[in-house]
């Protein structure tokens, strides 16, 4: 019996690739034309053999490894029904399936991000504090005193960042470097931005669950080209959650800071979210709080304030827990009115609120060098 490349391709069109509901040859696996020898052909030893190499984007495709059984299957199938029905019932041959990825695997979590100087989570511990309006601005206020900065907007389930900085309808685009495709992130206001809001629809709920939203997380740490930056700005969901835990697992974080109502309500489960990166196995240091909605003045009487949800309380628990209070952000109409425009306050420094986000950034720089000058380099977690 001979054997021709063309009877192997015929086989692999039997087989299904679940990624594209297509068979291995039109969702153009095949690296190359089926190699097809044969050792002392016509003779009693005759040998033959066969490699096929199938080609898939990269290692993490969760259907490779099926595919590849599957071909080998349907090769020896094919291969054994042409030879029983010539005769020849005792016709072998070798068969090597293997299988290459176009995309060079992603680096380990150590050295996922090596142009990145300082990871900086901003975490709280109930939603409805103003957590991603405090990122966006002391992201754009580190940038415009000269720093380069990414933010990640970390909330699979309730991404804000890209309204925030009037950017919904954009997409990042792809990059091939070092062997694998890249997301460059979108850029607006000197920030570099990256959040699954770019990639769902902005009206339909993500109803994923936890090991899927922490998968696409690492996606969007792991494969996109960040760069040289002096701050990478991680906007944390509230709570404490897997994406907490994934990120702890995946990078290495420089340090966190707490945003903050004064109310009762929210200090308490501001406790929470500090004992969380603080605790034994996390060792996260905090590099301070914030006070976010600390008082109200209005326009027309510019020396009152008014003290809604109560007076200083992260003042009072920065000093409980021995931690600096990096800032008190008044209630302020303009700052929500810009940020649901896209327009963040921090982008007008001559305005008091942007002067402070602009003393907040400053208050970050400082105690970020202290950190780094006066204590180890976070490690990440490790479960086993």
């Amino acid at each position: 019996m001979q054997l021709y490349p063309k009877i192997i391709t015929d086989a692999l069109a039997t087989v299904t690739y679940a990624g594209t509901k297509k068979n291995i040859i039109d969702s153009g696996l095949l690296a190359d034309q089926p190699k097809v020898t044969c050792v002392n052909q016509g003779t009693p030893d005759e040998l033959w053999s066969v490699e096929v190499v199938l080609s898939f984007q990269k290692e993490t495709d969760p259907f490779w490894r099926s595919t590849v059984k599957a071909a080998e299957a349907a090769i020896n199938y094919h291969v054994k029904q042409m030879a029983e029905e010539l005769g020849e019932t005792d016709f072998v041959f070798d068969l090597i399936v293997s299988q290459e990825f176009k995309q060079q695997p992603r680096p380990e979590d150590d050295k996922l991000l090596p142009g990145v100087k300082n990871i900086l989570a901003v975490s709280s511990g109930k939603g409805g504090v103003g957590k991603s309006t405090v990122s966006a601005n002391l992201a754009i206020s580190l940038a415009r005193m000269g720093y380069s900065v990414g933010l990640l907007d970390t909330d699979i389930f309730g991404p804000s960042i890209p309204k925030m900085f009037n950017v919904e309808d954009e997409r990042p685009y792809a990059i091939e470097k070092e062997g694998r495709q890249l997301m460059v992130p979108v850029e607006q206001y000197g920030v570099k931005l990256l959040s699954i809001g770019f990639f769902v629809d902005r009206n339909t709920a993500t109803l994923w669950r936890g090991g899927m939203a922490c998968s696409a997380l690492k996606q969007l740490i792991g494969d996109t080209d960040w760069g040289d930056l002096d701050f990478l700005i991680l906007d944390t969901p509230p709570g404490t959650s897997d994406i907490h835990l994934s990120l702890l697992q995946t990078l290495a974080i420089t340090g966190a800071i707490i945003v903050s109502t004064p109310q009762q309500v929210a200090l308490a489960d501001a406790k929470k979210g500090i004992d969380m990166y603080t605790n034994d196995k996390v060792n996260v240091p905090i590099l301070g709080l914030i006070e976010n909605m600390a008082y109200f003045t209005p326009a027309e009487l510019p020396e009152n304030k008014y003290y809604i949800f109560g007076k200083e309380g992260c003042k009072t628990l920065a000093k409980e827990m021995n931690v600096p209070l990096l800032a008190q952000i008044p209630i302020v109409q303009s700052i929500c009115e810009k940020g649901d425009q896209g327009i963040p306050a921090a982008l007008d420094v001559a305005s008091p609120t942007g002067q402070a986000f602009l003393a907040l950034a400053q208050s970050v720089i400082t105690v970020t060098n202290r950190r780094n000058a006066e204590a180890p380099k976070t490690e990440r977690v490790h479960t086993h």
